[in-house]
């Protein structure tokens, strides 16, 4: 079995394992598949992104392709709250435009002040939200769309329409796709940040 094939396995292990022991952090039994990967990504401006934040970055499936994809200057700053997945990342992937946080995605604000890093130009979020109690949600939406520079994106993965309203007390503007060929199939919103944080 080639190294490749045996990384990949250890990703579905991991995955399956952690949804198992955790299934509220944990948003499927399998990773998402190239297809969700791409279709999310290609919402990304690439060429001007300088400062991205993947929330619950799990096995690394997006965090891989979100860098492999990036500017050789541009900073990645990945926030997972499950330990087994920040162990499994600081073994398998060393780039050093990664910050890897063990932490809250609703810590993002101080996580960027802490690392002297600005304003998000792109958010990347695969968390389970409807998992989650409202407030935290709340609590996370708010802080991402204050990190976040104008007209930046929140890109957010989720088996479910049910988001939308919630997200748009929040942000506005939003674009929903669909994404059939994932396991199970994925909605993906595509949240843009307006001047002002709407009360």
């Amino acid at each position: 079995m080639s190294t490749r094939s045996r990384s990949a396995l250890a990703q579905v292990a991991m995955f399956a394992r952690n949804f198992v022991q955790h299934p509220k952090m944990v948003g499927s039994v399998i990773p998402s598949s190239h297809f969700l990967v791409r279709r999310m990504l290609r919402a990304v401006p690439w060429s001007q992104a300088r400062v991205l934040v993947e929330y619950g970055p799990g096995t690394g499936v997006f965090t891989t392709e979100i860098l492999r994809r990036m500017r050789p200057d541009a900073t990645l700053v990945a926030i997972e709250l499950n330990p087994d997945f920040v162990a499994f990342l600081g073994r398998t992937i060393r780039d050093p435009r990664l910050r890897l946080v063990a932490g809250s995605a609703a810590e993002v604000s101080a996580i960027l002040a802490e690392l002297h890093l600005g304003p998000a130009d792109c958010i990347i979020s695969a968390l389970p939200y409807t998992t989650m109690p409202p407030a935290m949600r709340q609590a996370i939406f708010q802080a991402t769309h204050r990190v976040l520079r104008p007209r930046g994106a929140f890109l957010v993965l989720q088996f479910s329409p049910v988001l939308r309203a919630e997200l748009a007390r929040v942000f506005p503007r939003i674009h929903l796709a669909f994404e059939p060929l994932n396991l199970p199939p994925a909605f993906i919103y595509r949240c843009v940040r307006e001047a002002r944080l709407p009360h």
